[in-house]
């Protein structure tokens, strides 16, 4: 396992205390830890996938509006934190892997090392409405 910085290790220790869903990932876009809150949600464990790259958790569970039109990755609120390092909010409809469909409200935010140094993203998302 590659070894993480100190931040990182930080934020995934007070994602796994968290019983909201959270997501965690790395400076490209890796998706690096989810915990067992967001396991439920998803209807897959981490200890199942792993680390995912951007392009494969941005749409394994099927981000939709409510048109039920796919979001591009790039219009999700994790993938906006990654790109402008600040924080994003959104809501969307996922897709379980079970097949459940979730209304889910997101805010994410950067990962800021010291000096200013960006370390990655977090996502804390509920669910608002259930289908």
């Amino acid at each position: 396992m590659r070894s993480r910085e100190i931040e990182v290790i930080l934020s995934r220790q007070l994602a796994d205390s968290l019983s909201t869903p959270v997501f965690i990932v790395d400076t490209i876009g890796n998706l690096i830890f989810y915990n067992e809150s967001a396991e439920k949600l998803l209807g897959l464990r981490y200890e199942e996938t792993g680390t995912m790259p951007v392009a494969e958790w941005s749409s394994i569970f099927t981000p939709r509006d409510d048109e039920g039109n796919i979001l591009p990755p790039e219009e999700l609120p994790l993938v906006k934190t990654l790109s402008k390092q600040v924080p994003a909010h959104g809501e969307f409809w996922i897709e379980s892997l079970k097949g459940k469909n979730h209304k889910i409200s997101v805010t994410s935010f950067p990962i800021m090392g010291r000096p200013h140094r960006f370390m990655g993203g977090i996502a804390i998302f509920w669910k608002t409405k259930e289908e």
